[in-house]
């Protein structure tokens, strides 16, 4: 049984959490965030309720402590979401856009008893446009959501009807910022850039737009132009992004009566031999990727923390045990945790949601004895429809993070949940983003094209070396220590190892990089994934504790081990 277990930030949120704007990479004037106490109603026929007789805090989803609602709902059913809201004076530009920017897992927009539209897809924002259906003064705003995890057909990690162990509690409805925006006729919808050390390309996708760009570089501000949707920005002195020193070149993008922020950063990525051994190289030099795996869960919100400035918190956090590398594991964050990592320096595995079955045996027992290995792929998860969504379902990740410096690596399927084609999808992936590191399959079945040889290591000897393409551990390590006082599932304890005080966890925390990890990176290791950054419900063997408010290891012998991987 899960308990209640708040962060700081959850301990004192405000009447509308998450005022920030959420989407840095295309920051506009007009802004109207509608989070806060929303009226909520719970049907199973889909039908508008006759009344709405709770409340709900969004974007918390309605299973979380944050919500007000602690409640998860039967699979199928229809969440109803309604407030009422008017647009300020002079707010309306030409056209008023609302966003939502993460529902789980349909959602259906309604503006005053009119039908807009609807989206699919849980970890992905959804755009519907308001303009003809407003009423001078006060809106109705209804937002219906529907959530199914039984057919496995969409994307959805690592939900669960009946979460323990490595299984989470699921998250269904509203759980990202929901806010309005206004646009003139034509404006700029993206800004998408192709870097390399001395450039950078701007691609609006739009070859309508002629305007100006201009850069906010510290050896001098300058414009360029903006011609068939396009701009190629050289700053004079290039300054380069690493997790070292990551630095961004803010830019005011002006086209078609638009105006838009947003930022680039020049930075390279490929495999090059180095001493013998395929390496990965960031802007030409090898890097090593010494990381932790991330599954962006949190004690009270789930899905989403009580501020992001959660995200900043984390991402220090890691930093100060000497960490460069997040493996964002099973999950899309909202924008903001992909700004914070650009900003602060934290480079990011991205993983693709699964979908698909799971077979315990098949997945996990199996692979775990040594049988990691397929000839084919091909048959593996074969429904179609399953197929679609996932593939969907990639693309659109690709398309919203993909000018986002801090990721540098895409992992498409992990240990062979939903796992199909695994060649063919490289390949999809490959025509989306040809500047990636791409790992097709995480952990085992390796039967496909891939950049990399990708491993998991819990239990068994560490039979690894290094072979024509790079070697990385993905995962390893997920030694357990509970503490009191900060368990969501106390009297349960899930992980790889158990360890009774926080001594022996550094102990042997430190004992498995200086026996395993330190000599394989002189024979030719390139990335070690060390699971995982917090506690998630019954598994204890984060660095953090699931509410944030401890930390396990000291941060000095962590940072030593740090200096001798990455430069090692």
């Amino acid at each position: 049984m899960k308990e209640p277990l708040f962060t700081a930030a959850g301990e004192a949120l405000p009447a509308q959490p998450w005022p920030d704007y959420p989407r840095p990479r295309l920051r506009r004037e007009s802004f109207l965030n509608l989070n806060g106490r929303w009226q909520f109603a719970v049907s199973e026929s889909g039908e508008a309720p006759a009344k709405y007789d709770r409340e709900i805090l969004v974007p918390f989803c309605p299973e979380s402590d944050l919500s007000g609602v602690g409640e998860h709902f039967a699979e199928g059913s229809f969440l109803f979401y309604r407030r009422h809201f008017s647009l300020p004076d002079g707010f309306n530009a030409g056209r008023v856009l609302l966003h939502s920017d993460g529902a789980d897992q349909t959602v259906d927009c309604f503006l005053n008893g009119r039908h807009l539209g609807s989206h699919t897809g849980g970890y992905e924002a959804a755009e519907f446009e308001l303009t003809g259906g407003l009423l001078p003064g006060e809106n109705e705003l209804v937002l219906r959501v529907t959530d199914d995890l039984r057919g496995h057909t969409l994307p959805y990690g690592k939900q669960v009807e009946r979460p323990g162990g490595m299984w989470y509690t699921p998250v269904s409805g509203l759980w990202q910022t929901v806010w309005l925006e206004s646009v003139p006729q034509t404006y700029i919808r993206r800004a998408d850039f192709t870097c390399t050390l001395e450039e950078a390309v701007l691609d609006t996708g739009d070859e309508r737009l002629f305007g100006t760009v201009t850069v906010a570089d510290p050896d001098g501000a300058f414009t360029a132009p903006l011609e068939n949707g396009r701009a190629v920005l050289r700053p004079a002195h290039p300054r380069l992004w690493s997790p070292e020193t990551p630095f961004l070149y803010p830019i005011v993008i002006e086209a078609g009566g638009d105006k838009v922020e947003s930022y680039f950063a020049l930075r390279t990525l490929e495999v090059k031999t180095v001493g013998g051994h395929a390496r990965l190289c960031l802007n030409g030099a090898p890097t090593f990727f010494h990381g932790v795996l991330d599954q962006g869960y949190w004690s009270d919100g789930i899905f989403t923390p009580a501020s992001p400035a959660a995200y900043d918190e984390d991402i220090l956090a890691m930093k100060a045990l000497g960490f460069n590398t997040l493996r964002k594991h099973i999950k899309v964050e909202p924008p903001l945790f992909y700004y914070a990592c650009d900003r602060l320096g934290m480079a990011v595995f991205q993983d693709m949601v699964n979908n698909g079955d799971y077979n315990y045996r098949r997945d996990t027992v199996l692979p775990n004895l040594g049988f990691q290995t397929r000839r084919s792929d091909e048959k593996m998860h074969p429904d179609p429809a399953a197929r679609a969504a996932f593939l969907a379902g990639m693309e659109s990740t690709v398309n919203a993070l993909k000018s986002h410096p801090c990721v540098v690596y895409w992992t498409i399927f992990n240990e062979g949940w939903g796992q199909f084609r695994s060649t063919a999808a490289y390949k999809k992936l490959r025509s989306l983003d040809e500047s990636r590191f791409i790992d097709s399959t995480s952990g085992w079945f390796r039967c496909g094209e891939t950049d990399v040889d990708s491993r998991h290591i819990y239990f068994g000897p560490w039979n690894l070396a290094a072979g024509e393409k790079p070697l990385v551990l993905t995962e390893f390590g997920g030694l357990t220590l509970p503490v009191a006082g900060h368990l969501q599932c106390p009297g349960r304890s899930y992980g790889y190892g158990a360890c009774k005080s926080p001594e022996e966890l550094e102990r042997r925390v430190l004992a498995l990089y200086e026996k395993r990890v330190l000599p394989l990176v002189e024979q030719g290791l390139c990335a070690a994934i060390y699971t995982q950054l917090s506690d998630v419900e019954e598994e204890v063997n984060g660095l953090l504790t699931a509410d944030r408010k401890v930390c396990k290891l000291k941060a000095a012998p962590m940072l030593a081990l740090a200096k001798r991987l990455t430069q090692n």
